[in-house]
C-alpha cells in the first residue's frame, strides 16, 4: 500500500464556493461531487451561500467507501450545531479534530460516540431523519448500504478504545511504507515538507505542525489538553490476504504524507496569515485552519461576513443569543442533554437542517450507473471531479449536465511523488480529455504547482452546432 492508502478521508486541494464563478439566474441548481473525500467543499459553499443570488442547492455525493458517508453526515451536523450548544470556538476545535486527527480528546470521542446514537435511528428510519435532518437524504442507498451504515455507527459508539488502537496502526503503517528509511524520522519527514510541499507552495503548513503529524497523525492542538483517545471514525475495512487467504481487517488505510492541512489550512480571505519574517511565515495551517473554520460556522449560522472585532462585540451584546468559548465542561453538559433529550417524549428537538440546502448521499462508486437513470439525465449544473476520479471524464459524463454547466476537476498537485513535468503532462491531458467531451476550459495552466482545480464550462448548445458543422464542411 502506497503512502495514500485505500481511501481518501481528507480532501487533496483547498476548499471550494461550487458557486463563485458561476453566472447563473437559476432558482435551484444540482451539485454532483464524487471522490470528494471530506464535506469541505459542501461545508463553504453553504457557508457563503448568502453570497450570491438567493437559491436551492443540492449536493449529490458519490464516495467509494461508506465511511466517508458517515463522516459526511458526523461533520456536516456538527457544522449545523445551534450556537446555544456549542460556542464557535469549541465547534472549530471539534471539527478540525474529528476531520484530521489520529488521537482526539476524550469529550470528542463522547461527542461522536452520542451521534452515533442518532445516525443509528436515522438510517433505520427515515421518518426519523426528516424529523432530525431534513438536510440529508438517504433514499438512493442501497439497503446493504445502509446496513453497512448502522454498523458503521454502532462501532463507533463502542467505547471499548482497544477495538481501534490507532497509535499502533498508525507506526504500522509507517513501516510498512518506509521500509529501512524507518530509522531515518525524521530526516524523511523533513525531506518530503522541504522538498516536496513547500515547492508547492504549503510551506505555511509550518515543519514542526508537519513532523508532528507525520509521527503521530495529530495535525491539530489547538487546546492545551490531552490528545489521547483513538479517532475511531478513521476506522475502515479492507480485504487483505493472511495465510493465502482473504479476510477483512479493520484499521487505518487513510492518507500518511500530505496531511488534512490541504483541505482548511492553506488558503484564506484574510491574507494576514500569510506575512513572512526572516523568509519564515508567522503563522501556520493550524492557525489558518482554526480561522477559516471560524469563519465558515460563524457565516452558516448568521448570514454574515466573519469578523473577530464585530463577533466579540456581537456577543457582548446578546449574550443570551451566543455562546463565547465554552470549555470541556459545556462540552460534557451538552452531552448529558443530548443524553436526556433522547429520552424526552414530546420535548422538541434541534434539527439539523439548513435553509435551501439539501444532501443526497448516492450509491458508491455509481457514476456509471447514474448515466443508465433517466431521472439523473441533464441534471446536474456542477460536476466536481477529485484526481483519483479523473478517469471518469469521458464524453458519455456530459449527458449528466445541464445544457449550460460548469465542470471542477481537481489536479494531482499535492501527488507528492509527481514531478512538475508530470503534474504537467496530467493538466493537459485532463484539458485534452475534458475538450473531447465537448467542455472549454476557463483560463490557463500558469504553474501547475499552484493550480489546485481546473474549471470548464460546458454547453450543450454549442456542441450541437460544432458537430452539424463538422457534417456539413464534412
Amino acid at each position: 500500500m502506497d503512502s495514500f492508502g485505500a481511501i481518501c478521508w481528507w480532501g487533496f486541494s483547498p476548499a471550494v464556493d461550487f458557486q463563485c464563478d458561476l453566472d447563473s439566474s437559476e432558482d435551484e441548481i444540482n451539485i454532483l461531487m464524487v471522490g470528494a473525500g471530506d464535506c469541505r467543499h459542501m461545508i463553504k459553499t453553504i457557508a457563503h451561500w448568502y453570497r450570491h443570488p438567493a437559491r436551492k442547492l443540492n449536493f449529490y455525493v458519490v464516495e467509494s467507501s461508506l465511511e466517508l458517508y458517515a463522516r459526511h453526515m458526523l461533520l456536516t451536523c456538527l457544522a449545523l450545531e445551534p450556537q446555544h450548544r456549542f460556542g464557535l470556538q469549541d465547534k472549530a476545535e471539534l471539527f478540525l479534530e474529528i476531520h484530521g486527527n489520529s488521537l482526539v480528546r476524550q469529550q470528542t470521542m463522547e461527542y461522536v460516540e452520542e451521534m452515533s446514537n442518532e445516525f443509528i435511528r436515522m438510517v433505520t428510519d427515515f421518518d426519523y431523519l426528516e424529523e432530525k435532518a431534513p438536510i440529508f437524504n438517504l433514499s438512493n442507498l442501497k439497503f446493504k448500504e445502509r446496513d453497512f451504515l448502522e454498523g458503521i455507527f454502532k462501532f463507533w459508539r463502542n467505547p471499548d478504545q482497544s477495538l481501534f488502537d490507532i497509535t499502533k496502526l498508525w507506526d504500522g503503517r509507517l513501516r510498512q511504507y518506509l521500509g529501512v528509511r524507518y530509522d531515518a524520522i525524521p530526516n524523511v519527514f523533513d525531506w518530503d515538507f522541504h522538498m516536496r510541499l513547500v515547492d508547492r507552495k504549503a510551506g505555511i503548513m509550518n515543519s514542526r505542525n508537519y513532523l508532528r503529524w507525520r509521527h503521530k497523525g495529530i495535525a491539530y492542538e489547538i487546546r492545551d489538553a490531552s490528545y489521547n483517545t483513538s479517532n475511531k471514525t478513521l476506522a475502515s475495512g479492507m480485504i487483505v490476504k493472511h495465510m493465502g487467504a482473504p479476510i477483512v481487517r479493520r484499521g487505518y488505510f487513510g492518507d500518511i504524507r500530505v496531511g488534512p492541512y490541504v483541505a482548511f489550512g492553506i488558503e484564506s480571505e484574510d491574507k494576514g496569515f500569510f506575512k513572512m519574517a526572516n523568509n519564515v511565515y508567522t503563522k501556520t495551517s493550524e492557525d489558518v485552519a482554526e480561522y477559516n473554520m471560524i469563519s465558515l460556522l460563524h457565516e452558516i449560522l448568521h448570514r454574515r461576513k466573519y469578523s473577530p472585532q464585530s463577533t466579540t462585540e456581537t456577543i457582548e451584546e446578546n449574550e443570551e443569543e451566543t455562546v463565547k468559548d465554552q470549555d470541556a465542561e459545556d462540552i460534557t453538559e451538552v452531552l448529558n442533554e443530548m443524553k436526556i433529550s433522547a429520552t424526552e417524549d414530546g420535548k422538541e428537538r434541534d434539527k439539523y437542517a439548513m435553509e435551501n440546502t439539501g444532501i443526497y448521499l448516492l450509491s458508491i462508486n455509481s457514476v456509471p450507473d447514474l448515466l443508465k437513470k433517466s431521472k439523473f439525465q441533464r441534471l446536474f449544473k456542477i460536476i466536481y471531479l477529485s484526481c483519483s476520479m479523473s478517469h471518469l471524464l469521458t464524453p458519455n459524463l456530459t449527458q449528466l449536465c445541464t445544457d449550460s454547466a460548469h465542470l471542477i476537476v481537481e489536479t494531482p498537485r499535492f501527488v507528492l511523488d509527481l514531478s512538475k513535468e508530470q503534474l504537467q503532462q496530467h493538466n493537459e491531458k485532463i484539458v485534452d480529455l475534458c475538450k473531447a467531451s465537448g467542455c472549454q476550459h476557463i483560463g490557463e495552466i500558469d504553474d501547475v504547482l499552484i493550480e489546485s482545480h481546473l474549471r470548464f464550462n460546458y454547453n450543450r448548445l454549442s456542441e450541437n452546432a460544432s458537430s452539424n458543422l463538422q457534417m456539413l464542411t464534412a
